[in-house]
């Protein structure tokens, strides 16, 4: 790959725009719009390179806001009366906020050719303090716009400028937002950008007569609605709501990806372009053929080969809607309707239950981006002691339900929850009610356990959380060949796998871990340290047979991809004391932030086999 940036930058004019003035002169139009298809071309360019090593990256929405990016810029350079950061709700753009980092001097434009590399710094959302430029962490959606409130208390001199989107905008922190923005008369504007695309689909069909613009309006703001690829009526709206005192709108309404074909309008303009979609753009554009440039980044894949586990590897996040679906064929269409519910958060296609909305639509309430309102729905469905509802997201957003969860545990609501993408988060929490009640917390080693666990607990009553990662697991082997988890294995709540008995001491895992604590623990057996392994997929609940045969043997050894300081490791060493087992005991898991990439990770946060094999060899010292 070339070491520079095959687009010049140095094209990118800067232009002081007064909002006093609504009428862009002929010079002010041109060099803007030459501004703004100078960044989307860099945006397509750099983001393709993350599909070229077969990750996601994120083209769209950071494409649409260009527009409202440059006029911004160029209000900054007419004035000092913004606060100087575009903050952005959606770590989805953080394409934007690179490639202003980019323009800044912040970090050189070859850079961005690294998108989304693993230890590139440059992750798929916005991270403060790894990326140079970078002046704030999104989190997730819904969590700035009340930030920016607080910034826009603290700086009530100055402008502060807030993209959102039509996504971002379903969530409620954002009404609460509004209704603080709009009785502290906070100098906020928003540039929303309504492109009616989100991952699962179009808000305009699943949330049908939610409006945005009616929306804000009804909390007091003043809203301007345009043509977001109208640069005259763009810069019109943003004037209007800049000259207003107050907190105001601009919704840009506008189709997703205007101009790139393969992926205008289209959900999947949502994630990364294809280098195919990327080429074919730049062709139509006239602009050279980077071929070359893609061609010449190459998908590495792990090195390391696992022993222990199948090659073939299972999306457990997927296979979890599949398993579902076996219990749902066991009913007719009409008990399964009047029993299940199953609600969707905008990410059917990411957590597995598009395969349920495929097959058993009957069951299936599509609804967006609104977490806290969906889980409470599902526990509102499973409010009688005869009905199930069922809820699923990414674990990244289980902390935002924990209040609806301890609600939910108060009624003694029956909900069954999958939350993917399972690591390095606070899953824990989850489990957070008292004593004299329990949720069951499973985390399956396979996709065959992921099976067993579904179709043991579906019906059982109470909270149940299943929890599953992002990346694929290998399937587990008995030590003739055979997969662990399939054949005569049954599921019982609460019950630990054995997987090799040991007399040196044992090694606790779960979930993604399991398959690489297996291969270091068989690496350890064939030099001659007999240590025995223990799946625990039920997380949160003590086996007391497996827990004293750990606890009477020389040492204890926690591996997991949890949050290393509220991860099961925290928890185990308790349960050992209270048992009056005194083991040498030792935990790692996730403990720092990521690196970008994807089995790079494991790696990256030292849980790879071979550091847990140097953790088992200090521990039988």
């Amino acid at each position: 790959m070339s070491s520079e940036f095959p687009i010049d930058l140095k094209q990118f004019r800067k232009l002081s725009l007064d909002p006093r003035n609504p009428k862009l002169s002929a010079d002010q139009k041109a060099t803007l719009l030459a501004n703004i298809q100078l960044l989307r071309d860099v945006i397509v360019l750099f983001t393709a390179t993350a599909s070229a090593r077969g990750l996601s990256g994120h083209t769209g929405g950071a494409y649409d806001t260009v527009p409202e990016v440059c006029i911004i810029l160029a209000l900054f350079e007419n004035s000092k009366d913004y606060f100087p950061i575009i903050f952005d709700e959606a770590g989805h753009r953080v394409a934007t906020q690179y490639l202003l980092a980019a323009l800044e001097g912040h970090i050189p434009p070859e850079h961005l050719l690294r998108y989304r590399e693993a230890n590139s710094k440059l992750p798929g959302h916005p991270e403060l303090g790894l990326t140079p430029g970078i002046k704030f962490s999104s989190g997730r959606l819904g969590h700035i716009w009340p930030m920016v409130n607080g910034v826009a208390l603290a700086n009530k001199d100055k402008t502060v400028f807030c993209l959102g989107s039509d996504g971002s905008q379903q969530e409620g922190n954002d009404a609460e937002a509004a209704r603080i923005a709009v009785a502290q008369n906070l100098n906020v504007k928003l540039l929303i950008d309504a492109n009616d695309v989100t991952i699962a689909g179009h808000p305009s069909e699943y949330l049908k007569r939610f409006d945005i613009e009616k929306t804000l309006k009804g909390h007091g703001m003043k809203v301007v609605r345009v043509d977001g690829e109208d640069i005259d009526a763009l810069w019109d709206g943003i004037c209007q709501v800049v000259n207003y005192n107050g907190p105001a709108a601009v919704v840009s309404t506008r189709v997703m990806a205007p101009g790139i074909p393969t992926i205008e309008g289209q959900v999947k303009g949502h994630d990364v372009i294809p280098v195919k979609g990327a080429l074919e753009y730049f062709k139509r554009r006239g602009l050279p053929d980077y071929s070359e440039l893609y061609n010449n980044i190459k998908t590495i894949s792990s090195p390391y080969l696992y022993v222990g586990c199948t090659k073939e590897v299972g999306a457990n996040r997927i296979v979890f809607g599949e398993a579902v679906n076996m219990v749902l064929d066991g009913l007719s269409k009409e008990e399964a309707a009047e029993r299940v519910m199953v609600i969707d958060s905008d990410l059917e296609g990411s957590t597995g239950l598009k395969g349920i909305h495929q097959k058993h639509p009957e069951v299936f309430v599509p609804s967006g981006v609104m977490e806290r309102s969906n889980f409470s729905a599902a526990a509102g469905f499973g409010f009688a002691p005869d009905k199930f509802g069922v809820f699923s997201t990414f674990s990244a957003f289980l902390e935002m339900v924990v209040s609806e969860i301890t609600m939910a545990r108060l009624n003694n609501c029956n909900v069954l929850s999958h939350f993917s993408h399972a690591g390095g988060i606070n899953n824990m929490f989850a489990d957070n009610g008292l004593s004299d009640v329990h949720s069951s917390l499973y985390f399956p080693g396979d996709p065959a356990q992921m099976v067993a666990i579904v179709k043991a607990v579906f019906f059982q009553r109470g909270l149940r959380f299943i929890f599953s990662t992002r990346s694929k697991v290998p399937w587990i082997l008995k030590q003739d060949g055979q997969r662990f988890f399939d054949g005569d294995y049954t599921f019982s709540p609460g019950k630990d796998d054995v997987i090799l008995e040991g007399t040196a001491g044992y090694v606790v895992s779960f979930g993604d871990m399991l398959h690489r604590s297996h291969d270091a623990v068989l690496r350890c057996r064939q030099e001659g340290l007999d240590v025995g392994l223990i799946n625990k997929p039920t997380l949160n609940m003590v086996d007391e047979d497996v827990i004293r045969k750990v606890g009477q043997s020389p040492f204890v050894l926690v591996v997991e991809s949890f949050n290393q300081k509220t991860g099961l490791g925290s928890k185990y060493g308790t349960w050992l004391l209270e048992r009056h087992l005194t083991p040498k005991y030792g935990y790692i898991g996730a403990n720092k932030e990521g690196s970008g990439g994807l089995w790079e990770q494991v790696f990256h946060q030292n849980l790879d086999p071979q550091s847990i094999i140097l953790k088992i060899k200090q521990l039988s010292q």
